[in-house]
């Protein structure tokens, strides 16, 4: 039995051993979100202050833990007004409800460079389950630093009502459906 539970315990060490660490490249990457206004347009905007890493033993990937986060009073929409709005109690309530956050439990890959990403995304205090689709962009060696660089887009779309954002804004005005897309280049460290 002793032996048995040596066994287990270096298989254990081994996996966690050889797990490597992908940190987004910020400079090349960005997090945003796309929603439509009075039915007729869209406008998009991007938290300028954000956090994300990979974790894979696997070098398809196939295998990976995805976290991130986004400092809510960085959003930026190019409109300072509209930006403050979205700072407000009325949506994301940045001062009670500072970070936007995402864990994945699974990182599946569906079929070639498409993976389907199940985690908990929270915002504004509310934490719901959401499936992402990402897709590996590619994979190449950095020229100048000669670390290996990953790219995903990841793509989801989730509804504003089930985190209670914007509770007062009728659809009418701005949709429920807010599509979140994310652009990240990872460096392998």
């Amino acid at each position: 039995m002793k032996k048995v539970t040596m066994i287990a315990a270096g298989l254990v060490l081994s996996a966690n051993v050889f797990a490597q660490t992908w940190n987004v490249d910020k400079v090349h990457s960005h997090m945003g979100f796309d929603v439509t206004h009075l039915g007729v347009s869209n406008f998009t905007g991007t938290f300028k202050t954000f956090d994300a890493k990979l974790t894979a033993k696997s070098a398809d990937f196939s295998d990976a833990a995805f976290e991130m986060s986004a400092d809510v009073a960085s959003i930026s929409t190019e409109n300072s007004q509209r930006d403050e709005h979205l700072k407000s109690a009325d949506f994301f309530d940045a001062s009670a409800n500072p970070a936007i956050t995402f864990k994945s439990k699974s990182f599946k890959k569906v079929k070639g460079k498409m993976y389907k990403v199940t985690g908990d995304l929270t915002m504004h205090g509310v934490t719901k389950p959401v499936v992402f689709d990402a897709m590996l962009n590619g994979t190449t060696i950095h020229p100048m630093n000669k670390k290996n660089v990953a790219g995903f887009t990841f793509m989801a779309t989730i509804k504003r009502s089930d985190f209670g954002i914007g509770a007062s804004m009728p659809e009418a005005m701005l949709s429920d459906a807010v599509k979140l897309v994310s652009s990240a280049e990872f460096v392998k460290e």
